[in-house]
């Protein structure tokens, strides 16, 4: 069976701890102020890998000392599987996830080998919600399920409150994974929203080697609603509601503006209006160890500001450090004064394109026979340090240069098992100790690339279009990279072609789509995507019009470029960093277009004429591999100089 590879961070709660559940009391007391939170992946979490199984559920797990826990196993029934989340214990967990998904979709067995954790337990960073969240996203993938992350988020947290845990709805938004997300609780209602922070933030967070009842701090807290009976029961609802409201949207604004140290002062506050309004509730929150190292004057030397973690009390505190140096001496500080163990927080500026979608789902008949035995993505070239390797390989490697951190092959359902075995399974070790110290590299690279990939089958030939539009749910609301699967590309300076689109994209403010292209002579542009348009700056043309595979004759009379003081062609070459509106047109398209194909060209002019598209003369060689004769000279010049 088909073997994936998963990880999950942890997450940390910057502010608005305590309000996620608070909010949900709307349901009873409409009088309640929304919950609202901003939380983050951390640098640490879970990783397995996964598979289906038939008719068990099969969980091993590595804690963070490195034990190996016993194998957990049981049949995928939903009595036996309610009665193991109920028991308590570990894999409760995976077994209360495993009920729902089991009740709701029908899904069979699964085994997860949770062969690696570097996320602390107990420790305030959801280690049990990360592993709701990875036992939901195996069958979500596994089943090809078709989830959304925030029905991921639903599915992990119905299975965690099966078992004795009775955490709050945040905690499973470490779905979401290592970026800055705001969420908003409205009774049973969650909203989420991804920030875009402004720059790098620098967290440190710290074991303070205490103790805590967060049973208790839960008990004294909840006790103060649904209605408020005291005047302390209003300084509850009014910390977790009005007060919390008002710093989170600063805090907000500071993430989304890159203020290091305001993020830093307004965490310092929101420790004072907690301390303030809910210590007095419980005996859990005076936190003498929390409040020791808040106060000590050698920290404040090395930070903008900090606050505890999760549900307070002596779990752990955060700090906003003034630089990653000011963060390694507060480190060194913390374990020397205090012993306490220490983990890294980086929330980063965010590349402007985070995911890459590369559709192979292409009959290839333009390569037939060939392609009746392989598909043509994995035809060979050589590239120029030597190395063999399949077309589709050099494609992924050319988005990873660009920045994106994970790539989605639309695929046919047929080839998803040589695409697997391809790129996620180990090579054998018999092999691989033959192999010379420059390849054995190579394998570590193809393992590595294997992990960022995610494969989405198209099962009906419905277009070049049709395969983008799959990938709609995959991407969400953001900006993407598309890279053609039969396209090859040969930078001539020091950036690759794919991060020179992506960076023109991120000049003009992420407000256009660019694609890259190309200058093509008039006898070829036949074979090709054909633009035109009116230049903005030497090397990028405000596209007026996009036109597929045009004669000699309409290239000519519409598609002319004057440049240098000559007439020019210039052909679309596979590059494109494009805003995710073009998937509404591609769904218009596909409303209308009965049993004809979904075409990507008509989506990119309609695209243009709403938004405005850029077309950026790339600077470097493009060759192609989807055309007999053309291949045969891109497996000669691949390998050389580009000049």
């Amino acid at each position: 069976m088909n073997t994936f590879e998963l990880f999950v961070p942890g997450r940390v709660c910057l502010f608005g701890e305590h309000s996620d559940w608070a909010g949900g009391h709307r349901r009873t007391n409409s009088a309640v102020v929304p919950g609202v939170v901003i939380i983050s992946g951390t640098n640490q979490g879970m990783y397995a890998r996964c598979r289906k199984h038939p008719g068990e559920l099969v969980v091993r797990s590595t804690l963070p000392d490195g034990t190996v826990t016993e194998t957990f196993r049981v049949p995928m029934t939903l009595d036996r599987l309610q009665r193991e989340a109920e028991a308590g214990g570990f894999f409760s967990y995976a077994a209360g996830v495993a009920a729902y998904m089991l009740d709701f979709f029908g899904v069979d067995g699964l085994e997860i080998d949770n062969y690696k954790t570097t996320l602390p337990v107990k420790k305030g960073l959801s280690s049990s919600a990360a592993f709701c969240v990875l036992v939901a996203r195996a069958f979500n993938q596994a089943y090809q399920l078709g989830l959304t992350t925030r029905a991921e988020i639903e599915a992990a947290y119905q299975g965690e409150i099966a078992t004795p845990s009775r955490c709050g709805r945040m905690d499973q938004g470490c779905a979401y994974g290592q970026i800055p997300v705001m969420m908003a609780f409205d009774g049973d209602r969650i909203s989420v929203t991804p920030l875009r922070p402004g720059g790098d933030f620098h967290l440190l967070v710290a074991d303070l080697c205490g103790k805590k009842d967060t049973v208790r701090i839960l008990s004294d807290l909840n006790a103060a609603f649904p209605f408020a009976k005291s005047p302390r029961d209003a300084e509850v609802h009014r910390c977790l509601g009005e007060e919390n409201q008002r710093i989170l949207v600063q805090a907000r604004a500071a993430v989304e503006s890159g203020d290091a140290a305001g993020l830093g002062t307004l965490m310092t506050e929101a420790q004072a209006v907690f301390d303030r309004h809910l210590m007095p509730v419980c005996e859990e929150l005076k936190s003498p160890r929390l409040h020791a190292v808040l106060a000590d004057p050698q920290v404040a030397a090395w930070v903008y500001g900090g606050k505890g973690v999760g549900s307070q009390g002596d779990g752990c505190v955060q700090f906003i450090c003034k630089s990653a140096a000011a963060r390694g001496e507060l480190e060194a500080y913390l374990q020397g004064r205090y012993g306490m163990p220490c983990f890294e927080l980086d929330i980063k500026r965010p590349a402007s394109i985070r995911k890459a979608v590369i559709p192979v789902a292409g009959l290839g008949t333009r390569m037939f026979p060939y392609t009746k035995a392989v598909p043509k993505t994995f035809l060979p070239v050589v590239t120029p340090d030597g190395v063999a390797k399949p077309v589709i390989q050099v494609i992924i490697e050319e988005a990873l240069s660009a920045g994106v951190e994970e790539v989605a092959l639309v695929i046919q359902p047929e080839d998803e098992p040589r695409f697997r075995a391809y790129f996620q399974t180990e090579v054998r070790a018999e092999t691989l100790a033959k192999l010379p110290p420059a390849l054995k590299l190579e394998a570590e690279r193809l393992s590595a690339i294997g992990k960022r990939l995610t494969f989405i089958p198209q099962h009906e030939a419905k277009g070049f279009g049709h395969a983008v539009l799959l990938a709609e749910k995959w991407v969400g609301n953001e900006a993407f990279l598309l890279l053609l699967g039969d396209h090859l590309f040969r930078s001539a300076e020091t950036r690759s072609v794919a991060r020179q689109v992506v960076d023109r994209f991120q000049a003009f403010g992420d407000s256009q789509s660019v694609v890259g292209i190309y200058e093509e002579t008039l006898a070829r542009v036949k074979h090709y995507g054909t633009v035109t348009g009116e230049w903005v700056e030497d090397d990028t043309l405000q596209l007026h019009r996009f036109f597929e595979k045009p004669t000699e004759d309409e290239a000519q009379t519409y598609l002319a470029v004057a440049r240098h003081g000559r007439s020019l062609f210039f052909c679309v070459n596979g590059v494109y960093a494009l805003r995710p509106a073009l998937f509404g047109l591609l769904r218009q398209q596909a409303a209308s277009a009965g049993n004809e194909e979904i075409q990507l060209t008509p989506a990119l002019e309609a695209l243009r004429q709403e938004e405005g598209v850029k077309g950026l003369v790339v600077c470097g060689a493009h060759f192609d591999t989807g055309i007999p004769a053309i291949y045969a000279e891109t497996v000669g010049k691949f390998v050389g100089e580009v000049r």
